[in-house]
């Protein structure tokens, strides 16, 4: 969703969701070097952004537009505002912790990690997806497969493998990042090195001063006529942020 910088990714609403980052050196940077970079894209500091995310299925497709808002690390809030049926939806993420909630129930439901493998929204984005924990800095090696050169962009690819000990559902992921931050694809592979799923960058311009993932998809290899895609609409980085903006008690009853 809306990305702010600083160091460190959804997208949503991802994505569903920079203080500025150095440029890579001359030399080939390391691979744990290019992940925190890409994450610190898409995280950073602070950010506010609007967003919609469209869930397409073989015989319908909806779409809802988002507010998104992140500070630091762990802290993200995700709100629907449209369609009527659908606005005051909402996503909290606070130190490793998710909630959601429903207008229509009035009830806010801690997600335990069980579940945060499991759809969010209705869409083929995951609740992991969209919690965007540091776990691919933190509990993952990074491994530099190949350079390549697409036009004017350099692009690395990464092959990024989690710790015996790392609670993670992905038996490896693999990452395109562009010289610029952007995270081109971003492969997911089960414990038998399966491919399941990919989120592709489709569009890629700038926003906000910095360059972004304009439009995304995310789709899983078996359903070609099945996807999400989540495009931003607006953004503004490292901006201030309230603390009372990411609590329970906000995420029933918005401060507007």
């Amino acid at each position: 969703m809306t990305t702010s910088h600083r160091m460190s990714l959804p997208a949503l609403a991802g994505t569903i969701l920079l203080a500025a980052v150095p440029a890579f050196a001359s030399e080939t940077p390391s691979a744990d070097d290019i992940v925190r970079a890409a994450v610190d894209q898409w995280r950073g500091l602070s950010s506010q952004s609007e967003v919609t995310m469209t869930i397409r299925r073989p015989d319908w497709e909806r779409t809802m537009t988002m507010e998104a808002w992140t500070k630091g690390d762990e802290r993200s809030l995700v709100r629907v505002t449209a369609p009527a049926r659908d606005r005051g939806n909402g996503t909290l993420t606070n130190d490793n912790n998710m909630w959601s909630f429903s207008p229509k129930v009035n009830r806010v439901i801690k997600i335990p990690s069980s579940m945060m493998s499991q759809s969010w929204m209705g869409s083929d984005f995951s609740n992991k997806d969209v919690a965007r924990t540091n776990d691919i800095i933190d509990q993952y090696t990074h491994t530099l497969l190949d350079t390549r050169v697409d036009g004017d962009t350099t692009v690395y690819e990464i092959e990024s493998v989690p710790l015996e000990e790392a609670a993670v559902v992905w038996g490896r992921e693999v990452l395109l990042i562009r010289d610029d931050y952007v995270i081109a694809e971003h492969r997911f592979y089960d414990q038998d090195n399966e491919l399941v799923k990919t989120l592709t960058s489709l569009e890629i311009g700038e926003l906000g001063g910095r360059m972004v993932a304009l439009r995304q998809r995310m789709q899983s290899v078996d359903t070609a006529d099945e996807w999400t895609e989540i495009a931003v609409l607006s953004a503004a980085y490292d901006i201030e942020l309230p603390d009372n903006l990411f609590t329970l008690s906000n995420l029933r009853n918005p401060r507007d």
